[in-house]
């Protein structure tokens, strides 16, 4: 017992003094509104504090109690009992579409559906007529789901073709590396391109050595971040490379993981900058590469492609409603995008994002709810080049988005559903924290305010129309994203129904309070 004691006061004392090594480097202590992670105490001996109402870490002099004075007031204190009572009061309707979706009618038919169409498709890039044939079926199965105002809305598209894509070590040993052209990418003369090689493993590289770049193929070895930070090579590796006089760019693919697996994806041409052809390679390829150049070995390679973009061509949003009741002009919009890369299946990206669209509507039909605003579904064209179909639409509906209450989009993957990221007003927010509370069924109830929502919905978000994205257990997304691992086998049957019940609960709510969401 003495010993126990001690022990005790040391480590007492060591949360006095600031030695927090002393502790395990998890714990963390509450007090009062106050949580103390000790495991992040700065080196230069300064205590953090980390106020747990907020989420956020701040420097201070000394670990103090909180006056309560000084913490600031909680902005949805404020928001109105009965707003609150009345979305509380949705909880049964709640439960009725959650225990269909994932025990009822539609146990199992999202994945079925979705299954049935990837398989019958395939990839669907933008001007193929393949994608045009997947939107004639799509319509025709929301039709048949007897949803209202099913149709198309022309839009414009790019129309680019994959041809022959091969690279081929030369030297100093004789190789063919996977390669995937990228959206937009020029191709190699017919003869292809047959030059020395350089690794470079940032933009910051390449100028420093711009004077070897001249007439080579560049390589870009970029260690992978996050997705945000680290898709800038594949947007603007041919620019930079282009502009000290490479031939041609390989761009390592943007992935943290790969079984020699390229992912493609859009680059991003700019005016006055010569188009040099541009494809990623896979991780182990890149790596091989860099390890070959740093003991010493000269690099040759010949890259040929085949790739071509061609005249625009018409496709088309694809669209279907549930009328609403009482305001029929005032709208709610869940989306995803019905094209994909020319790679895999495009099940995940975005065919799961468009089904858990669809099948919400043709849920909400069949159990036969009816919101007070106009539900829509807008399953976007040629998303991956540039979010082509949203822009387009936004432009063509611009006098009548003051009607819009809200916009859902689906394009992060579909798979365990955690809750919601929304993007508006605090106010709004406000309202969209009690609508999550809806999903505890689903343990689906986070809520993750954030200015930056899904990529299509931008152009509304910008206009000022509040903004949801799924927030999904989405850590391998990136695995497979862009390349031939987007297939069916990505997806699973509970999660997708349970990512439809999501979508349906929230929007259903949304749709029909008797409140619109404020915005900014």
């Amino acid at each position: 017992m003495f010993i126990l004691k001690l022990l005790l006061n040391i480590l007492s004392i060591s949360v006095i003094f600031g030695y927090p090594q002393l502790l395990n480097p998890k714990l963390s202590r509450n007090h009062v509104n106050t949580v103390f992670q000790l495991s992040n105490t700065p080196d230069n001996g300064e205590d953090l504090v980390f106020d747990s109402s907020e989420n956020s870490v701040v420097e201070d002099d000394s670990i103090r109690t909180t006056d309560p004075s000084e913490v600031p007031a909680d902005p949805c204190e404020s928001l109105d009992e009965n707003v609150i009572r009345e979305i509380a009061g949705y909880q049964t309707v709640a439960n009725r579409i959650i225990q269909a979706a994932l025990s009822g009618s539609f146990k199992g038919r999202t994945y079925n559906e979705l299954s049935y169409f990837v398989d019958k498709f395939g990839s669907r890039v933008a001007g193929s007529e393949n994608l045009e044939n997947a939107i004639d079926y799509m319509l025709d199965k929301m039709k048949q789901d007897e949803l209202d105002n099913v149709h198309g809305e022309e839009v414009q598209i790019p129309h680019w073709v994959r041809g022959e894509e091969k690279a081929t070590l030369i030297s100093p040993r004789t190789k063919d590396l996977s390669i995937l052209g990228l959206g937009y990418t020029v191709g190699t003369p017919p003869e292809g391109i047959t030059a020395p090689v350089l690794v470079v493993t940032s933009f910051s590289e390449l100028q420093q050595r711009s004077k070897e770049a001249k007439g080579k193929i560049i390589v870009f070895n970029e260690a992978y971040e996050s997705y945000g930070k680290t898709v800038k090579y594949r947007g603007s590796g041919a620019n930079e490379a282009a502009k000290v006089g490479a031939l041609a760019t390989l761009i390592r693919s943007v992935t943290p993981f790969s079984i020699d697996s390229p992912h493609t994806g859009m680059l991003d041409y700019v005016d006055k900058v010569t188009h040099i052809p541009s494809a990623c390679i896979s991780i182990e390829d890149a790596q091989l590469l860099y390890r070959l150049q740093q003991r010493g070995e000269k690099l040759v390679m010949k890259l040929v492609m085949n790739d071509t973009n061609l005249e625009p061509k018409t496709s088309r949003n694809s669209i279907a409603e549930i009328t609403g009741k009482e305001k029929p002009d005032n709208v709610v919009v869940i989306s995803g995008h019905l094209d994909s890369w020319d790679v895999g299946q495009g099940a995940m990206d975005d065919g799961g994002g468009a089904f858990i669209s669809a099948e919400a509507l043709a849920l909400l039909r069949f159990l036969k709810l009816q919101p007070r605003r106009t539900l829509r579904t807008i399953l976007w064209t040629s998303e991956e080049f540039g979010l082509i179909g949203a822009q387009q639409y936004v432009q063509q509906h611009l006098s009548e988005l003051e009607k819009f209450n809200a916009v859902f989009e689906s394009d992060i993957g579909t798979f365990k559903p955690l809750g919601l990221d929304f993007a508006g007003s605090s106010a709004a927010g406000c309202i969209v924290k009690e609508v999550v509370k809806l999903l505890a069924p689903l343990n689906a109830t986070t809520f993750r305010a954030s200015s930056d929502v899904g990529s299509d919905i931008g152009y509304f978000i910008d206009k000022g129309v509040p903004g949801f994205s799924l927030n999904n257990a989405n850590e391998k997304y990136f695995w497979f994203h862009h390349s031939q691992g987007d297939t069916m086998t990505v997806e699973n049957a509970d999660e997708l129904d349970m990512c439809t019940a999501v979508w349906a609960v929230s929007s259903f709510v949304i749709a029909d309070l008797s409140v619109d969401l404020p915005r900014h």
